[in-house]
């Protein structure tokens, strides 16, 4: 049990076990509950799905120009029927130009939708995790009352080749989630947690249907090593 002054007690759920540092999608990322009991289910609804142009700092992190549309997703996450995860990601256009139509198909998760129509496989991560204060909007979408922390994680995923492909954020709450993290060598090809503009700023009207521009050329990261 746990009581909030002002709002009542309320039933403590066993926490969830997940593993950010284990590349792959959040449903293969979740493991049993510190009492032993899976998660029964996992179920997504989305928030938002819209093509934009991403801020210098995301444009840098995925390689791609400034002006190269991206696709930014916003889920929200439920774990037993429970909100538990919202999640975001950031995802150029040209490397998954019909991904707004084909995101909305029920079932299965966005990193084998991801494999299976554009080769995109999630090979490695970079991510910053951060204990902080949530919006109002997100305290609503999580289910927590006010002055709960949430843990956020910002990343990003490369494909097999070493490219970039994905800039997410994951904010979860801190009090129902644990974090088995392994140890790995680090590229450092992620901004420090003091990259703060992770916005995706709205297309002008005349550009919304204009081909997305192509990743910007320069070297790609190191592949990984088997």
């Amino acid at each position: 049990m746990r009581r909030h002054q002002g709002l009542g007690t309320f039933l403590a759920r066993p926490r969830i076990v997940t593993e950010p540092t284990r590349a792959g999608s959040l449903i293969g990322a979740l493991a049993e509950s510190e009492e032993g009991r899976p998660a029964d289910s996992l179920d997504t609804r989305i928030l938002s799905m819209r093509r934009g142009l991403p801020s210098a700092d995301v444009a840098r992190a995925l390689q791609i120009r400034a002006d190269s549309q991206v696709w930014r997703l916003r889920r929200q996450r439920m774990i037993d029927g429970q909100p538990a995860v919202v999640e975001t990601s950031i995802i150029p256009t040209s490397l998954a130009p019909e991904l707004d139509r084909l995101v909305s198909r029920p079932g299965g998760s966005l990193y084998d939708l991801l494999s299976s129509e554009y080769g995109l496989e999630d090979e490695y991560e970079e991510q910053y995790l951060e204990v902080i204060m949530p919006t109002q909007e997100e305290r609503s979408l999580l289910g927590i009352p006010p002055r709960t922390q949430v843990v956020r994680i910002r990343g990003l995923s490369m494909d097999t080749g070493g490219a970039p492909f994905d800039c997410f954020e994951q904010l979860y709450p801190a009090t129902e989630f644990a974090f088995a993290i392994s140890g790995s060598t680090s590229r450092h090809l992620f901004p420090t947690p003091g990259f703060q503009d992770w916005d995706v700023r709205s297309l002008p009207d005349a550009a919304r249907d204009r081909p997305s521009r192509a990743r910007a050329a320069g070297p790609r990261p190191p592949r990984k090593r088997g």
